[in-house]
């Protein structure tokens, strides 16, 4: 595949039928801000919750209108292809869940930085900050330390709040990514295993190979080694009896190579004996399929009341 073919293919906003490409994230960016600033003024919140030490370490959590002894809690881990946007844009979703008895944890975490991450610019960070040399690995902003936080943010949960009754993830597109690695986590490497009841991927990214030629990769800066490490299609693990429910939906605008993963990815698991569905959501593209979900009649939002437990 040419690389011109390959970044139309991981440019959705290229694909969408409502807006052009020169305004469709400036569109989807004042939807998802907008339709947050709702949701914290009329949820009882907790912002800017630390569950760790670095910047982006931080949950945001809508608390249900009418909680029970105990709840389930939805956690989404928002997009962006893992260099823009962040958890204060990521409240939308909150109010259909939270009025039936859910709570909502946006999750925080330490995107990649402008000009990309690679060794050189690590150890000068370190050095700047008169720190230690973090392991490239861990390095903020690299795809390794992503994934560990969205699975630390999970241990956090866990931990801290006892209430909790079953943890739901959702993520979108890079989230969706973030969240498919949290299905392959060996937790014997972590002090608890978290309570995750179901998974909702929309519209990933589930093989980070074909992005490694594209323009995302000018930023995230990584290796064929890196990519095949994070990337949710080479890590797919047996079903355990008690795995969770995994929903992988897709817009129908999506664009094929995004439709390509989805379904190679849902059958993936099919394979290895998760429970799996695929969801093609008609009339949709890869932004407003997941900013409908602050919409009570939206499909997704009502397969998602069905999924979860006084949803």
């Amino acid at each position: 595949v040419s690389p011109q073919v390959l970044e139309d293919q991981y440019s959705p906003s290229r694909w969408s039928r409502r807006l052009d490409r020169d305004t469709i994230i400036d569109a989807h960016l004042a939807v998802t801000a907008a339709g947050t600033e709702r949701a914290r003024a009329s949820a009882q919140t907790l912002l800017h919750v630390p569950y760790g030490s670095g910047d982006g370490e931080k949950l945001d959590i809508y608390f249900p209108t009418n909680p029970s002894e105990t709840f389930p809690v939805l956690v989404y881990i928002h997009g962006g292809y893992w260099q823009c946007l962040s958890k204060d844009d990521s409240g939308f979703a909150a109010p259909p869940l939270v009025s039936q008895g859910v709570a909502v944890v946006a999750v925080g975490y330490d995107i990649a930085p402008k000009g990309g991450c690679c060794p050189a610019k690590a150890a000068a960070a370190c050095a700047a900050r008169r720190s230690p040399a973090l392991p490239f690995a861990l390095y903020s902003g690299h795809m390794d330390a992503m994934v560990l936080q969205v699975r630390r943010s999970l241990v956090f949960l866990e931990e801290q709040y006892p209430r909790i009754r079953g943890i739901y993830l959702c993520g979108h597109s890079a989230g969706a990514h973030l969240a498919a690695m949290v299905l392959s986590t060996d937790w014997t490497e972590f002090r608890v295993v978290p309570d995750i009841k179901g998974t909702v991927l929309v519209s990933g990214v589930y093989d980070l190979e074909p992005i490694l030629q594209t323009y995302v990769n000018d930023v995230l800066n990584m290796s064929r080694e890196v990519a095949q490490r994070n990337s949710p299609m080479r890590h797919v693990t047996a079903a355990v009896p008690a795995a969770c429910e995994v929903l992988v939906a897709v817009a129908q605008h999506d664009s094929p190579e995004f439709r390509r993963q989805s379904l190679e990815y849902s059958q993936a698991l099919r394979a290895a004996g998760w429970s799996v569905s695929l969801l093609d959501l008609a009339g949709v593209d890869h932004f407003d399929v997941i900013e409908k979900l602050s919409e009570d009649s939206y499909i997704l939002t009502q397969v998602g009341r069905r999924a979860v437990p006084r949803w």
